[in-house]
């Protein structure tokens, strides 16, 4: 049996580190106020000449390196992203030319912020159906360009980056158990205005704006995200007790304590990067993987939870032994 093992990760953000306190000069908020609401302390913002595609081509530079291969040897490119450099072509096409690579399949897939699982999951099932042997898993986002920075509820949520991860086909019988074990995707269209951009090329013909309805988010984020975590478990087999790390989807610091009270999962367990990066959509799973690799916590052999949900609503989760 052919098993999607995890090669290298790689992320990127934009040269410019915003805290909240330099946001206070230019909206209505504060240090205290947005710190005590989500947990976010800092985030990134994309400046001249930075783009999901160059985050992303920087991330996926760094996962090719982690795992030792060259970018001729990827075959695949799935990039989760809401915020496309184009209408079309797919901003995979644009990463696959900046990286050199001449030939290969290369899509974006949109789920917002669950976008990287639903990828993960695309390029899970081409791995182990014989299309692809090395492929690049990203989620890039810049955010920044999509926000109304006059309505503070919104704008203090979000920042900008990519993150990227190299899976590649391993025999499982060789693989000492690593590797994508389960992975589980929802979605539920009815909850379309609680969390959505209000514009598109075949609606208004413009980009839109970001709008949302917070409270209502986090009541179903508790419980969704609670909810397909030991769904997917169930299906590799394992109990929260088997879990090393969750790696989740990092949009507000309480609803990462509030779900892992639900799974009684101990606080130190649960990677948490939301203070600094803020809310990247797409990019946050595979970011904050990145930080927690690279700093040494998630180690080869460790049981990895990735969960994430976003607008749509979408929501997933995929069990990794690492």
């Amino acid at each position: 049996m052919i098993r999607s093992v995890i090669l290298g990760t790689g992320s990127a953000l934009p040269a410019s580190r915003v805290s909240n306190a330099q946001l206070a000069e230019r909206v209505d908020t504060s240090d205290d106020w947005i710190v005590e609401r989500t947990g976010i302390r800092f985030r990134h913002i994309a400046g001249d000449g930075e783009t999901t595609a160059t985050l992303a081509a920087d991330a996926a530079r760094a996962a090719i390196a982690a795992a030792g291969i060259d970018a001729g040897d990827i075959d695949l490119i799935v990039l989760a992203t809401a915020t496309p450099d184009q209408t079309f072509p797919a901003t995979a096409t644009k990463v696959q030319a900046m990286l050199g690579i001449n030939d290969c399949v290369a899509f974006d897939v949109a789920a917002v912020c669950s976008g990287f699982l639903y990828a993960v999951q695309v390029v899970d099932s081409m791995i182990r159906s014989g299309v692809a042997k090395r492929a690049l898993v990203i989620g890039a986002e810049t955010f920044s360009r999509i926000l109304d920075w006059e309505d503070r509820t919104t704008c203090v949520l979000f920042g900008d980056g990519a993150g990227a991860i190299v899976l590649a086909a391993q025999d499982s019988a060789d693989a000492d158990g690593r590797g994508i074990l389960a992975t589980r995707l929802h979605a539920d269209g009815r909850h379309n205005d609680l969390l959505y951009v209000d514009g598109g090329p075949s609606t208004t013909g413009t980009v839109g704006k970001l709008r949302m309805k917070g409270r209502e988010v986090f009541r179903h984020a508790v419980v969704n995200l609670a909810s397909v975590m030991t769904e997917t478990l169930a299906l590799a087999g394992l109990t929260s007790d088997d879990v090393d790390w969750v790696v989740p989807h990092q949009a507000n610091a309480r609803i990462l304590d509030a779900t892992a009270r639900k799974l009684g999962l101990a606080p130190e367990k649960v990677v948490v990067t939301v203070d600094i990066h803020a809310n990247t959509s797409a990019a946050s799973v595979p970011l904050a993987l990145d930080v927690a690799v690279r700093d040494g916590r998630v180690k080869q052999g460790d049981i990895v939870v990735l969960e994430a949900m976003g607008g749509g609503f979408t929501w997933g989760a995929a069990i990794v032994r690492f």
